[in-house]
């Protein structure tokens, strides 16, 4: 036996060949519109460019979902305001810590002489309240930028009071893009505050005296108000005390809207990130488009240049798919699917014409006959010549309706195979009965009939019906091209992942030029004593129902293993391999 073709899926439609980059993203320019794009599309778009947000819902779609996460992002950050606590949390340590350095300086210059304000004595005596200068010693302590200090007495009089230099953050210039956003989220805070009670702003020196008792019950005490521009206020008092008694307090104040000058600057930082952010995230996005609208654009477009541009008309000219075989994704994937689909539809197509052409040249054939008899009927006078036609007209007839009954099964066999539901059945138990039921057959043409088939079951999956359908085709035709003492032999083999069917023959064997042959529809090389009996569809019909099951049918000759492939075959063999 000859070796057989490997049974298995195809490989053609594999796409790891050199025309793909494996493992690559293809981006913007990297995809480039194919040649095959068919000619009436190829002036929808720009090849290779993004795509136009305006032409395509999937990449406002694509854009406007990638926006949306950022938006969300920034506007949570924005809300929840996670830098103003911290600034508020930072600025009140920080004014306690200065306001306590600076009761610390004061408390230890008020012990001296009273000639020398602010000098230390070393016998450590105290200054009197009324002769110690607060305005001088408050002159010489260093204020942060934008603080005001106030240094009241016991009974709340302002005994000096002194402003730190000018800060930084006034002289800072906001980008014409964050402070148009500043000005959008500050509309939109007053239309959501609106219906709220408005507070009054007060001074600073308002504000601290509100602190005063605490600190004069010794403790350092802070607390948050807002400023005559409406602007937070930080305020921290702490006493001044000097051998055990509470001479004066100390006020440290934040300037007037100074947090919200620091939460204003951290906003603008927020919204320059977010500005470029945005402007990436919507260049990716058009990019990310462009490598799945614009090559879904083409198939699409393709597909409909071929369904006819009224919607129901289709196209005189073959529909040519674009071939993205290239793209690593789902994208190529659909393009060699829909590529073969296309192809396997205008397979079926020229099938079908070539399938009809045979079939009105097969029935013309029968018909001529038809005619050339019914009209020497009329003309022959002997009664055994009208015999003869009348048994010419008989076999035509019955020629024509086999050959129309095998013609209408054949149209069938396609839908019939893609609507039954296939079914796990034993393939020995099939093979078992079928050889039972032809074995007689083959006994009452004096033909030997030999069966070796496995021992065990052979599970496949398929529409057993079909299947048997071939096999008794086969085995019906080696019996056919027997004659008396000839022998058919059917026998079976699993090897690993596929079983193999064998029906051989001690026949007449196959003409070499007719292997290639057996299997076309309507070809038939029989003996002339055979005539008519068959419509050469039984063997193309064996080889669609097997390669529907994902199979492989073939014909060969039997020779001896040494012997001259041009001498006499010993008979014919037909193989059928199917997977397991």
């Amino acid at each position: 036996m000859t070796a057989s073709p490997r049974l298995g899926p195809d490989n053609h439609n594999s796409r790891t060949g050199t025309g793909r980059r494996g493992g690559q993203v293809l981006l913007g320019e990297d995809w480039v519109s194919p040649e095959s794009i068919p000619d009436e599309q190829r002036g929808a778009r720009p090849l290779g460019g993004l795509v136009a947000l305006n032409r395509s819902p999937l990449a406002r779609k694509i854009v406007i979902f990638n926006l949306m996460a950022l938006i969300i992002l920034v506007a949570g950050v924005l809300f929840l305001n996670p830098f103003r606590d911290s600034l508020v949390l930072s600025r009140e340590a920080g004014l306690v810590r200065e306001a306590r350095l600076i009761s610390g300086v004061f408390e230890a210059s008020q012990t001296g002489p009273a000639t020398a304000p602010g000098q230390a004595n070393p016998e450590g005596q105290a200054i009197p309240a009324a002769l110690y200068d607060y305005s001088a010693a408050l002159r010489r302590v260093d204020l942060a930028p934008g603080v005001v200090a106030f240094i009241f007495d016991a009974e709340g009089a302002i005994l000096a009071t002194r402003t730190g230099p000018e800060s930084d953050l006034v002289a800072r210039r906001p980008t014409v893009i964050t402070d148009f956003l500043n000005s959008v989220w500050d509309g939109v805070s007053v239309v959501l505050s609106l219906g709220r009670t408005q507070l009054e702003g007060e001074d600073s020196a308002t504000l601290a005296r509100r602190l005063l008792p605490n600190a004069m019950a010794g403790q350092t005490a802070s607390s948050t108000g807002l400023g005559p521009d409406g602007g937070k206020v930080f305020s921290v008092a702490t006493p001044v005390a000097v051998g055990g008694e509470v001479r004066s307090v100390l006020v440290l104040s934040s300037a007037a809207g100074e947090i919200d000058r620091l939460v204003r600057y951290e906003r603008e930082q927020v919204l320059q990130v977010f500005i470029v952010a945005l402007l990436v995230s919507v260049g990716l996005s058009l990019v990310l488009a462009s490598t799945i609208a614009n090559p879904l654009s083409d198939l699409a477009a393709a597909a409909e240049i071929g369904r006819g541009g009224d919607g129901g008309k289709v196209s005189p000219g073959r529909v040519r798919i674009p071939d993205l075989a290239a793209r690593p994704d789902e994208i190529g994937r659909l393009s060699v699917a829909m590529r073969g689909m296309v192809a396997a539809l205008y397979d079926r197509i020229d099938a079908n014409e070539q399938f009809a052409a045979d079939v009105a040249h097969e029935i013309k054939n029968p018909l001529a006959s038809l005619r050339s008899a019914v009209g020497s009927l009329r003309f022959v006078k002997k009664e055994e010549h009208r015999e003869k036609l009348l048994d010419v007209i008989e076999h035509d007839v019955r020629r024509l309706d086999r050959l129309v009954s095998d013609i209408s099964n054949a149209s069938r066999l396609d839908s019939e195979l893609v609507k039954e539901e296939e079914e796990e059945f034993d393939l020995v138990h099939t093979l078992t009965n079928l050889t039972q039921y032809l074995g007689e057959q083959a006994a009452e043409a004096e033909v030997d009939f030999l069966t070796d088939l496995p021992a065990g079951k052979i599970m496949i999956r398929g529409l057993e019906a079909r299947l048997a359908q071939v096999f008794v085709n086969l085995i019906t035709n080696a019996i056919s091209f027997c004659e008396a003492s000839d022998a058919v032999r059917v026998w079976a083999r699993q090897r690993e992942n596929r079983v193999l069917i064998v029906v051989e023959d001690t026949g007449p064997g196959i003409p070499e030029q007719a292997l290639t042959k057996v299997f076309k529809r309507f070809y038939s090389d029989r003996p002339e004593t055979h005539f008519g009996n068959n419509s050469g569809l039984g063997l193309s019909i064996s080889k669609q129902i097997v390669e529907a099951h994902g199979g492989v049918i073939w014909a060969e000759n039997i020779r001896h293993p040494n012997a001259d492939p041009n001498s006499e075959p010993l008979g014919a063999r037909f193989v059928v391999g199917l997977p397991v």
